[in-house]
């Protein structure tokens, strides 16, 4: 792997070519992962590739008419500390706005290491060289807001953004909190019921870990089988089954893992703060994204938890 500072005025040029053909190849895959669902972005991120392809053309010309027909293969990761680019499976599932930001962070830092490493050298023809590239990258910053204006106006971007918050919602907050209520609420039963019928925090532990996998695999085959999908529109049936079940499994291990403290009244105290923790997080969820009232969230899964806790407790004791 060599440095940046090493290369020649033609290994610089055709790093820049390779650059441009990659991030036009980077936008290109965002256009078509995005058409389905954020067709209007899909086309903005088309109009960069082409943008990308034009500057690509004008380094080749340039390139051969000072060096000849052959570019010699130079890729940015040949090179010690050069930019990388996120494809857009990393991207995506962050949302539509971290996709937006991408690009423009993909020209910027372009932009911002082109002027660096013109500063670092002191051979005229390569500084110039830099130079122009670094702010032929502040240009594409400027067309890509341009393009950005023109294919994505107010009203279309809002529809957009309200479409993608209502995906997030759909698959992943919705099953997520239904995971994380089965998991914090149907696993009080037998954690506590274990803890007080036998008074020993390991049993209690071993009971809650068995009750705590099992709910997040049995919750994970439901979410993913039941609904495909297709008709309720939710979609992406298996990643609403990973979300479901992992998040089944957290709410069930959080009043678990205390029962790892052998003292049973130490462990059974820090579980039940812990049980309060879960409680107040699935109502600030329904709070943060089902637009319930806060009072009633909070009262509703309270009063649930704690009929389930109170009959673990009896249980337990009878």
């Amino acid at each position: 792997m060599r440095s940046f500072s090493d290369l020649t005025e033609r290994e610089v040029l055709a790093l820049a070519i390779s650059n441009e053909e990659e991030d036009g190849r980077i936008y290109a895959d965002f256009a078509e992962g995005l058409q389905e669902n954020y067709p209007d972005t899909a086309r903005v991120f088309l109009d960069m590739a082409e943008e990308e392809s034009e500057h690509r053309r004008m380094l080749i010309d340039t390139f051969v008419e000072k060096f000849g027909e052959h570019i010699p293969l130079v890729r940015r990761h040949d090179i010690r500390g050069y930019i990388q680019r996120r494809p857009l499976w990393q991207v995506r599932p962050l949302g539509i706005d971290a996709v937006r930001r991408q690009a423009v962070q993909m020209e910027e830092e372009a932009g911002r290491f082109y002027q660096q490493a013109a500063s670092r050298t002191s051979d005229a023809g390569i500084r110039k060289l830099l130079g122009d590239l670094a702010q032929a990258e502040v240009e594409h910053v400027r067309s890509a807001g341009k393009i950005t204006e023109k294919r994505l106006p107010g009203d279309v971007r809002a529809h957009e953004n309200d479409s993608a918050n209502r995906r997030l919602i759909l698959q992943i907050i919705q099953p997520g909190l239904v995971g994380l209520m089965d998991g914090s609420v149907s696993t009080l039963a037998p954690v506590f019921a274990a803890a007080f019928a036998t008074h020993n925090s390991w049993n209690a532990f071993l009971v809650g870990l068995a009750a705590s996998l099992g709910a997040g695999i049995s919750m994970g085959f439901a979410e993913a089988l039941a609904d495909d999908g297709k008709l309720s529109g939710r979609g992406t049936p298996y990643l609403r089954g990973l979300v479901c079940g992992l998040m089944t499994i957290a709410g069930g291990i959080g009043h678990t893992l205390p029962y790892i403290i052998p003292n049973f009244w130490t462990a059974t105290i820090i579980a039940c703060i812990v049980v309060v923790i879960e409680l107040l997080t699935i109502a600030w969820v329904q709070w943060r994204y089902m637009d319930t009232s806060p009072v009633s969230a909070a009262a509703k899964v309270m009063l649930g938890g704690g009929l389930v806790l109170a009959t673990g407790i009896l249980i337990g004791n009878a």
